[in-house]
């Protein structure tokens, strides 16, 4: 079957979660992905085999120590040779280049080269080679001095929005649009790809307040941020509700339905009692279970939702219509449940091969691919070059 990026050939340089995440995505629509992995420093990934067997699916591996000039010989044949023209790296600033796979040296080699190197903090300025995480990027783009309650400051994010929001997305965003570029000029380019960059535009609302003349916003004074009734309301079985009936109607329905009918004329910002309207919110919520809520507001429509744990939210009617979950084949043959790509297509469907394989597991393939004999082969495995598969 022919897929959405039939042709596209990518070298994998990355590790942890924001590179792999985008070469999954990109691999789900076809791109043949090939990770170029280190034999001596493990990816901490393999340490959670199902989160490795989820990021890492539809791909090939590659031992490869990068500290050998040999090993440079190899990437650069996988470019010349066997036509892999997408580079993307995850390394900080610099260090492909002291390992002689910079952008300049292997454009060279092929002029149309999309190379992605995906950062924290980019390939230039201040802190470009600083360490970080997820909290430090949302923290240093300015997200957490708003996203947090007045009492207990900044809330940990429960997933990692800058580096998958931010820094995966962007980096598939980049690369598709080289490629478009590229089959308009042949000719290739580098693309930074810095996660506190990317995050900035997130200040679509408060943000672009801020650059417009206004004070900075704090914890719990945006309407999408705490600032309003717009938010979450615990059930009297210990779990929640969440209501975000931003426009006039579906606030109305729900004041009624809640018998706060005197709240209305007031919306959902209720600038001069917040608080106490919040509570008088609260205080009906906590008084029954959580699906009895639902069963109040379903009919209704007023932008009530329950809060769901992920075993209830893959297993909704909803999800299983969308086709969120998909069975990859695990190793030892049981059928391993797995997140699918969420984008839907009319004329084309997402490929899902293979789970995460095991480190190495094609280092012999594609070194035979190259022209490599069996005996060279076994020489750079017992020098260190290649590694071994390792489960």
């Amino acid at each position: 079957m022919n897929t959405l990026l039939d042709g596209l050939k990518i070298l994998d340089f990355t590790t942890l979660l924001p590179g792999p995440f985008a070469t999954m995505m990109l691999g789900d629509m076809g791109a043949e992905i090939l990770r170029i992995e280190s034999p001596t420093r493990l990816d901490m990934t393999r340490l959670m085999p199902p989160m490795h067997a989820y990021i890492n699916r539809n791909k090939k591996s590659l031992a490869l120590d990068l500290k050998y000039e040999e090993s440079i010989a190899i990437v650069e044949r996988l470019i010349a040779d066997l036509g892999y023209d997408i580079i993307i790296e995850q390394f900080r600033p610099g260090v492909m280049e002291r390992l002689g796979l910079s952008y300049e040296k292997l454009s060279q080699i092929e002029p149309g080269l999309i190379y992605c190197s995906l950062t924290g903090y980019g390939q230039s300025g201040p802190l470009s080679h600083r360490a970080g995480h997820d909290i430090n990027y949302l923290s240093h783009a300015g997200i957490m001095s708003y996203s947090g309650r007045k009492d207990s400051g900044p809330s940990v994010m429960g997933i990692q929005v800058a580096d998958v929001g931010s820094g995966s997305n962007n980096s598939i965003i980049g690369i598709l649009a080289a490629v478009i570029k590229r089959m308009n000029t042949a000719q290739g380019q580098h693309i930074d790809v810095s996660m506190t960059d990317c995050l900035f535009p997130y200040h679509a609302i408060g943000g672009i307040n801020v650059l417009a003349g206004q004070e900075d916003p704090g914890f719990e004074t945006e309407m999408l941020s705490g600032g309003s009734l717009y938010g979450f309301y615990e059930t009297s079985d210990g779990k929640y509700i969440s209501f975000g009936g931003l426009e006039p109607q579906f606030f109305s329905a729900f004041c009624k339905e809640l018998g706060l009918d005197d709240l209305i004329e007031g919306g959902i910002f209720q600038v001069t009692a917040l608080e106490q309207a919040k509570k008088r919110v609260a205080d009906i919520f906590k008084t029954k279970p959580r699906e009895y809520w639902l069963e109040r507001f379903n009919d209704l429509d007023a932008c009530v939702e329950p809060v769901l744990s992920i075993s209830e939210a893959v297993h909704s009617d909803h999800a299983r219509h969308r086709g969120i979950l998909i069975e990859m084949p695990a190793p030892d043959g049981k059928s391993l449940p797995q997140f699918s790509c969420p984008i839907q297509f009319s004329k084309s469907r997402p490929i899902y091969k293979s789970p995460g394989c095991a480190l190495g597991e094609h280092t012999h393939e594609i070194m035979k691919s190259l022209g490599y004999s069996d005996p060279e082969i076994a020489t750079m495995k017992s020098k260190g070059i290649l590694g071994n598969i390792i489960k």
